[in-house]
Parts: C-alpha cells; sequence; structure tokens
C-alpha cells in the first residue's frame, strides 16, 4: 500500500496485512481489518467498517455506517447505501460462536446499487447492476438487472445499467442501451 497514492482520515484505522488501492479515500471513523483487500478509486463514507478477509472491488462506493463483514464480496462498481446492513451467519448466537467456518458467502456483482437501510441476509448473490430499494431485505438470490424492493423483497421490475428504471421492454429510454436478461445467472 502506497500511502501517498490513497487518503485515509487521521481518525480512521488501518490494520497490518490491508491491500488498498490507489485512489481511494476512507473518511472518519472507519476501521479496515487484516486481510481485506480494496480496490482503487473507492469511496469509504463515515463509519465503515471492513472486516477480516473481506474483498472489495474498483471504484466502489460505501456510504457512512456500514459494516461489510467476512464473507461479503463487492466486486467493482457496487455502490452501499448509507446503513444499509450485511450478515454473515443465519444463526448466530452470542454464548456459541461458530467462526469463519461457517460463514455464509455474499456476492454482490459488478454495478449493483443497494439502498439506504436495506439487508442483504448472507448467502445470496445479487446479480450485476441490480437494484435494491432502500429498506428492502433481501433473502434470495438476485437477478442481473432486477429492481427490487419490499420485504421481504421482491423483483419489481428492470434497471438499465445507468440505473433508469426500464418501462418498455429492455432498450433503456435514457441511454439507449439495449438490457440482454439471461433468466439463468
Amino acid at each position: 500500500m502506497n500511502k501517498n497514492s490513497i487518503f485515509v482520515h487521521e481518525s480512521s484505522y488501518i490494520d497490518e496485512d490491508v491491500k488498498i488501492g490507489i485512489g481511494t479515500k476512507i473518511w472518519h471513523f472507519c476501521h479496515i481489518q487484516s486481510g481485506a483487500s480494496i480496490g482503487e478509486s473507492c469511496s469509504l463514507g463515515q463509519n465503515v467498517n471492513i472486516s477480516n478477509n473481506v474483498k472489495i472491488g474498483n471504484q466502489v462506493k460505501i456510504q457512512n455506517n456500514v459494516s461489510i463483514y467476512e464473507g461479503v464480496e463487492l466486486e467493482d462498481g457496487v455502490f452501499c447505501g448509507p446503513s444499509c446492513v450485511f450478515t454473515n451467519d443465519l444463526t448466530p448466537r452470542a454464548r456459541f460462536p461458530k467462526g469463519r467456518a461457517f460463514y455464509h458467502k455474499t456476492l454482490v456483482k459488478e454495478g449493483a446499487s443497494i439502498g439506504a437501510n436495506a439487508t442483504i441476509v448472507c448467502g445470496n448473490t445479487i446479480g450485476k447492476y441490480a437494484m435494491i430499494a432502500a429498506g428492502a431485505v433481501v433473502t434470495q438470490d438476485v437477478p442481473d438487472y432486477a429492481l427490487m424492493a419490499g420485504v421481504p423483497a421482491k423483483q419489481i421490475g428492470w434497471v438499465c445499467e445507468c440505473g433508469n428504471v426500464l418501462d418498455n421492454g429492455f432498450v433503456c429510454e435514457k441511454c439507449e442501451r439495449r438490457i440482454i436478461i439471461k433468466r439463468n445467472n
């Protein structure tokens, strides 16, 4: 890690054995734990915790008050809204911790967006460019380009890579991109 090519606010803690890509900014009161890998040109807002061995791609934006727990991976271009929540254990107990061998993996694929206060239950994959509405609770895999909302989250439509909701077919009225939906992703 070349500390001259990244910004880390003086109130944040970076543990040993952490990789941080050039152009990344880490703001107030963050903690990056050992074994974590953060790509290039990322932005971590205030009070973000990146747990041990978490992998974060390039150009990821994580807003304030988000914890990315071990077992969660964010691919390139993912957006995590303020106070969204990730889990890594389906049956946690304070008195009977199971450890990392029992964490359920969560993958957030390229370009996906997760709204403020959404909860992502572990063991699921969020597809490329999918959009999770604010406050939604994801309890199952999400297809590429799906628009998900509610508790539990249900698919209510499709979105373009630019973020526009697709109203008429799979051609974006905003950027004119044609979206190809693969039903088994």
